[in-house]
């Protein structure tokens, strides 16, 4: 009767450390990875306060922050040529800087759209130096930063850059930063006009 008592205790001591010790993640669930799909998380509370944006190229994910707070990170696909600063029109690479959001599209060929607004005053700056845009276009475009307003999107240095939908496994557009329809529409729902959007290498 003792050994039989003694092994239902082990038993059941050996039943509980399996239940409750580390479980392995799925390759699928959410948890399993950083670029987690908007489905397996619990709703942002709207507004955000102080959201801002960052995306860092070479990771391929844009995060959203909530001031200091990271609530959510996306995969992304980048321009054709993704590495590098964007220099001029038709160069197809994703620019780098600092930046905000002038426009917000729910009428987008690519499902939803924020507008980053590019090129800013070091686009400009370069642009100028570099005679690609004349004096009076290098003006245009920091009276328009200064203002938060939308800067010239017709000069040699390019324009129309976006957040936008329909897809983030590969870098397909010509200068965008591309999410999955689900993550552009929740992102499109938390940012205002002039939310902060920083792109790194």
């Amino acid at each position: 009767m003792k050994i039989t008592a003694a092994l239902v205790i082990l038993l059941m001591a050996a039943a509980f450390a399996f239940t409750a010790g580390p479980q392995p993640l799925c390759a699928g669930s959410p948890s399993s990875d950083p670029a987690l799909s908007a489905r397996f998380q619990t709703s942002l509370k709207l507004p955000l306060a102080s959201p801002r944006i960052v995306v860092k190229k070479a990771q391929r994910r844009l995060f959203l922050y909530s001031g200091h707070q990271l609530l959510r990170t996306y995969r992304i696909g980048l321009g054709l040529s993704p590495v590098g600063d964007k220099v001029r029109a038709g160069d197809r690479r994703t620019p780098e800087g600092d930046f905000y959001v002038f426009t917000r599209n729910d009428r987008s060929a690519f499902y939803l759209s924020l507008g980053i607004s590019y090129p800013n005053a070091a686009h400009a700056e370069r642009g100028l130096r570099d005679d690609l845009i004349t004096k009076a276009q290098y003006t245009a475009i920091m009276r328009a930063v200064k203002a938060k307003k939308t800067p010239p999107q017709n000069t040699r240095l390019g324009g129309d850059i976006y957040i936008h939908g329909r897809g983030a496994s590969s870098d397909w557009t010509w200068g965008c930063v591309a999410l999955e329809d689900e993550n552009v529409r929740e992102l499109f729902n938390a940012v205002p006009v002039g939310t902060p959007v920083t792109i790194e290498p």
